[in-house]
């Protein structure tokens, strides 16, 4: 799928789980619900750091792009070193390594753990890239028209704001683990889910996604999951377009509102 309706899909996926928390009883603080939800929807379009021309690649300008290619490489390197007989020849990394639920893991994990032990300057800085993500995403015709620069410096800004309101007793620094020293571990918890809605978006186009992977399926350890090839659509497509991305607004909308009881 293309960038917007990634990030639709992130924000979607986090305010269903608000919803679900809610339901269950132990409804999240709103500001974990909105600073979920915009992390969501940046993680969503990270797994396409493996292509040159995707949003991501270009969000952070040289930097972005020089991520971009070592993610590539790297890539491409376990693709070669992990393919089995019914995995096809390849020349790039894109959707393969990026595209698997153990990177999304790694990630997830790997935020968790500099927000933990990082303090501060870590959470803001996770809350930086991924603001800067959301707003690429979620805003993405204003983004186009405008710099870089101004988009920084609104994902910095709401960074700040937002790691300022979560520090407050009871906004939900420490919303699911209480623990001394635990504040900020859940950070890692929508990286993980956007990374995965990313994959799952992706499973549902023509080309299918190896999310499983290193799981073999048959002779292939790169499988590309989906559903059958008569029910997938091209990326960009009307089907995308006029169809997904309108669902995944209504589904965040009813999420949203359920999750902060508004029913």
């Amino acid at each position: 799928m293309m960038g917007p309706a990634h990030s639709l899909s992130g924000a979607a996926a986090w305010l269903g789980v608000g919803a679900a928390t809610a339901a269950a009883g132990h409804a999240m603080p709103w500001p974990v619900l909105v600073v979920g939800a915009l992390i969501c929807a940046g993680a969503a379009l990270a797994p396409d750091l493996d292509h040159k021309a995707a949003t991501i690649s270009r969000a952070f300008g040289p930097v972005s792009k020089a991520l971009c290619e070592i993610v590539d490489k790297l890539s491409f390197a376990v693709y070669k070193a992990t393919r089995k007989p019914g995995d096809k020849r390849r020349t790039g990394g894109h959707r393969t390594l990026t595209h698997t639920w153990v990177w999304a893991v790694m990630i997830g994990g790997g935020a968790s753990a500099l927000a933990v032990t990082g303090g501060r300057w870590a959470v803001l800085a996770i809350l930086f890239v991924h603001l800067v993500l959301a707003v690429e995403g979620l805003l993405w015709r204003a983004a186009r028209v405008s710099s870089d620069v101004l988009v920084w410096l609104l994902g910095a800004a709401g960074a700040w704001i937002l790691a300022g309101v979560l520090d407050q007793p009871g906004n939900g620094s420490d919303w699911l683990f209480s623990a001394p020293g635990q504040e900020y571990l859940w950070l890692g918890l929508p990286i993980v889910l956007g990374a995965l809605v990313h994959d799952i978006g992706d499973s549902l186009t023509v080309s299918g996604c190896p999310i499983l992977w290193p799981i073999p399926i048959g002779n292939r350890r790169w499988y590309p999951i989906g559903p059958p090839k008569a029910l997938r659509f091209r990326a960009g497509s009307w089907v995308e377009l006029k169809v997904l991305m309108p669902v995944f607004m209504l589904l965040g909308g009813v999420g949203g509102a359920s999750a902060l009881n508004v029913f």
